[in-house]
């Protein structure tokens, strides 16, 4: 039977934090033991040249980000786990696929009209000022990644369905005019997906800097929780779990039973201090083991790069004759 291919792509960024684990990161890790799915992940470090101005913070991330990973259980002989500098195919495909994209298509694209709206609002005359080709061109390459492996489904936030129509738009005029066999990928956005919040209230994000890191030591992981913006109602006053993220996060971490526990100590006026002291306890023992392996990891880089260097063996053996039979329908062959 034809597994489908689900690919996930992660910006090496950022540092992984609760948000990214319970939205992301656990949900994906639990599909790709499906034995109906082929699962790409995969660390996508030229997107993350499109933000990132610090070499050492994008070399960092990926690492961290690799570790993260592993260490939550990421079983590299069932999926292809890789790093997209790895596998100059995509590039090579992104130059070709972006040959065929309307520049019309590219004006579209909700970050480019959002920075040139920006700059009509600043009073710029040129409403091009500041904006640079990889932002531009982030929806090509985005295509390129997904059209490299003929993904069927592309798990993404809702900002991101347009970029999977726009590869759609793509793979269509590849195979319209060179008789491409480019799969027609679909977004996948998911209605139950957990999104925590962060410190302030606000969605956990690192460009809020609200996040709680996924493997900060025990001492500062209580620090952090200790600092969860609550309300200043009094213990023994009862409490609404629907506006708390305490609740919300423990509820991401707990099983039903825990979760209707938890619901009748807020109905019963639970002080913050205790349900924030509870929520450390519980998280911590959660997370203990996977930080062990985590810290593990980050004290042997080259076992990480072993990984990664598999993943990318994989993937070529795959995207190398992909590849050359795009190259031939193009036109791009040897003569003899």
């Amino acid at each position: 039977m034809t597994k489908t291919k689900v690919l996930t792509g992660i910006t090496t960024t950022g540092t992984p934090h609760l948000g990214n684990y319970v939205g992301a990161i656990r949900p994906a890790i639990e599909e790709s033991r499906d034995e109906n799915i082929q699962s790409y992940l995969f660390l996508a470090d030229y997107h993350a040249l499109i933000k990132g101005r610090d070499p050492k913070r994008i070399h960092q991330s990926g690492l961290e980000i690799a570790a993260t990973w592993l260490a939550l259980g990421l079983d590299t002989d069932r999926v292809t786990f890789y790093r997209q500098s790895d596998i100059p195919e995509i590039m090579e495909l992104n130059w070709i696929v972006g040959c065929m994209t309307a520049k019309g298509l590219m004006n579209r694209a909700h970050a480019y009209k959002a920075s040139t709206q920006a700059n009509q609002e600043a009073g710029e005359s040129d409403l091009d000022k500041g904006i640079l080709m990889g932002l531009f061109n982030y929806p090509i390459l985005m295509a390129a990644d997904i059209l490299m492996f003929n993904a069927n489904r592309v798990p993404v936030g809702r900002d991101q369905v347009q970029h999977l129509e726009m590869a759609r738009d793509i793979a269509g005029r590849m195979n319209h005019h060179y008789k491409t066999r480019f799969v027609m990928p679909e977004a996948v956005v998911g209605e139950n997906t957990a999104v925590l919040n962060g410190l302030d209230g606000r969605k956990m994000s690192k460009s809020y800097d609200n996040t709680i890191p996924l493997f900060v030591p025990e001492k500062k992981l209580l620090k952090l929780i200790r600092k969860i913006k609550t309300n200043s109602l009094e213990p023994g006053e009862p409490k609404d779990p629907a506006t708390c993220t305490l609740f919300q996060i423990f509820s991401a971490f707990a099983t039903e039973a825990e979760i209707a526990e938890k619901r009748k100590q807020y109905e019963a006026g639970a002080g913050w201090g205790d349900l924030k002291n509870e929520l450390f306890e519980y998280i911590n023992t959660v997370l203990t083991e996977p930080r062990e392996r985590y810290n593990a990891l980050m004290a042997d880089p080259a076992f990480i790069e072993a990984e990664l260097k598999k993943g990318a063996e994989k993937a070529r053996a795959e995207a190398a004759p992909f590849l050359q039979d795009i190259r031939k329908k193009v036109g791009i062959s040897p003569f003899a």
